[in-house]
């Protein structure tokens, strides 16, 4: 089974800055299409950034284009979000999905979901 393993999250102040990974393990990386989708307390879960499995279709969500930004990296077979200029609403817990098609990984129904890292963005 294809899981997707997220890391890297944590608490910072706002302002601060913070890279989150997703790591796939028992599948092909680089055939997969990865989004990462987040989740604040008492909230729906909500699409950040999706990456095609090539590395195109890279695309961040509108409310946070302008700081976040997501890539992969074949090498490390991993793919990063790296997050801006934090605000106290990105606080939340973030989920990795992948999938083979990515307008279904784009749109929340990716066949596979990661644990999520939780990020906590205070004063």
């Amino acid at each position: 089974q294809v899981q997707p393993v997220e890391s890297g999250g944590g608490s910072v102040r706002p302002g601060e800055s913070l890279r989150i990974s997703c790591s796939i393990l028992n599948g092909t990386f680089g055939g997969l299409d990865i989004a990462w989708y987040r989740q604040a307390s008492g909230r729906a879960r909500e699409f950040v950034a999706v990456i095609g499995w090539n590395g195109n279709g890279a695309a961040v969500a509108d409310p946070v284009k302008d700081r976040f930004k997501i890539w992969r990296d074949g090498g490390k077979k991993k793919v990063f979000l790296k997050m801006n200029n934090l605000k106290v609403d990105d606080t939340g817990v973030y989920y990795c999905s992948a999938g083979h098609t990515y307008l279904k990984v784009r749109g929340g129904e990716g066949e596979y979901w990661g644990q999520g890292t939780p990020v906590t963005v205070s004063e």
